[in-house]
């Protein structure tokens, strides 16, 4: 009984590791350690990430930006990489700037310079994602002094990337009196309002070319769905629980439905050769929360996964020479709730 038992297990191991193999991802690295560390993105030398954590044992109470060296990150587990952000208020979205010698990133600390706070929890127990309008986009050297205040409008203005070359910024803003995407000049100026459809429109990124972009976007449509997304947007909220993902050119036109998974599809990135697109998504889960990478053609055929280790991937970034893939993940977090950020050489 014992023998058959314990090959009962080899058995059970052996298929565990069949099924989590994720061809496209090999000599994976894990860069940080504790708490929730997010949004990583490559500087246009490949050579660092900002990123957004709320690390306990880096003295943070809420989200901070840092620049973390991926040489060192790999070789040095204690590592602390140097904090950008002022560490008042909350910030988020961090990207870097051509030069490699700034970053951009929105904060609250103009407004406050406590962490403002999270949404109360609900009765219904909906999961919700706050929309603060004291976010406004800023840039920082890599000493973490202030620049520049590319916003300074009422409402929220966050989510900024920027395009390959270096010219032009993406960001969702509230301006208009819904979540759109706008583009401004890389020194605030030029604004351009580029979607209108009633939703959540955000987490845009710049195809490969840099005349496209690609989002993750809400579209209510039943009545109920609509009275129920103006209510929580008037309350500063979202219910980040049914996205799809699109795409359009720079200027909002052949805006085109990628995705029709159902559930939450979000935190997509185009493929370095810029016919597919790896995101983030949930649709296959039975739980709800159990977010896998995946990527699809930009026709919305093809699907495939990419990972299928641990509850929750996302975040997905490819290096600018297309060699390296960056994502949060909570795999090999002991038990605990911690997300860490991961780096892999990417196989096509």
């Amino acid at each position: 009984m014992y023998k058959l038992l314990t090959l009962c297990i080899l058995l059970s191991n052996f298929a565990f590791a069949q099924t989590t193999d994720e061809k496209h991802l090999k000599n994976l690295q894990q860069l940080t350690y504790g708490g929730d560390n997010a949004e990583a993105y490559f500087s246009f030398d490949n050579q660092s990430l900002s990123f957004q954590s709320n690390n306990k044992k880096w003295g943070l109470n809420c989200d901070q930006i840092f620049n973390l060296d991926i040489n060192k990150a790999a070789k040095d587990s204690a590592y602390l990489p140097k904090m950008i952000s002022t560490g008042e208020g909350r910030t988020t979205c961090s990207y870097f700037l051509k030069d490699g010698k700034h970053i951009l990133y929105a904060g609250t600390q103009a407004a406050d310079k406590a962490c403002p706070p999270l949404p109360e929890a609900r009765k219904d127990n909906k999961y919700l994602w706050a929309v603060y309008e004291s976010f406004d986009i800023y840039v920082a050297d890599l000493n973490g002094k202030i620049v520049s205040q590319l916003t300074n409008n009422p409402g929220y203005d966050a989510e900024a990337t920027v395009s390959p070359d270096g010219k032009k910024i993406v960001f969702t803003s509230t301006r208009s009196g819904d979540l759109e995407l706008w583009t401004m000049d890389i020194d605030g100026k030029n604004l351009k309002q580029i979607t209108n459809g009633l939703g959540y429109d955000g987490g845009a990124f710049f195809s490969p070319d840099g005349k496209k972009l690609v989002f993750r976007a809400s579209r209510p449509t039943a009545p109920e769905e609509v009275i129920e997304y103006k209510t929580l947007l008037a309350e500063g909220l979202v219910a980040p629980t049914n996205m799809e993902i699109y795409t359009c050119n720079v200027d909002g036109s052949e805006l085109t439905q990628i995705t029709k998974l159902g559930k939450a599809n979000w935190a997509p990135f185009f493929h370095p050769a810029g016919k597919k697109i790896i995101f983030s998504s949930n649709h296959h889960s039975t739980r709800g929360y159990d977010f896998q990478l995946y990527m699809i053609n930009i026709d919305g055929t093809g699907l495939e996964a990419i990972t299928n280790k641990s509850i929750f991937n996302a975040f997905p970034m490819f290096s600018y020479d297309g060699k390296k893939l960056i994502f949060s993940s909570n795999r090999n977090n002991h038990g605990t709730r911690d997300t860490n950020l991961f780096i892999a050489d990417w196989v096509d």
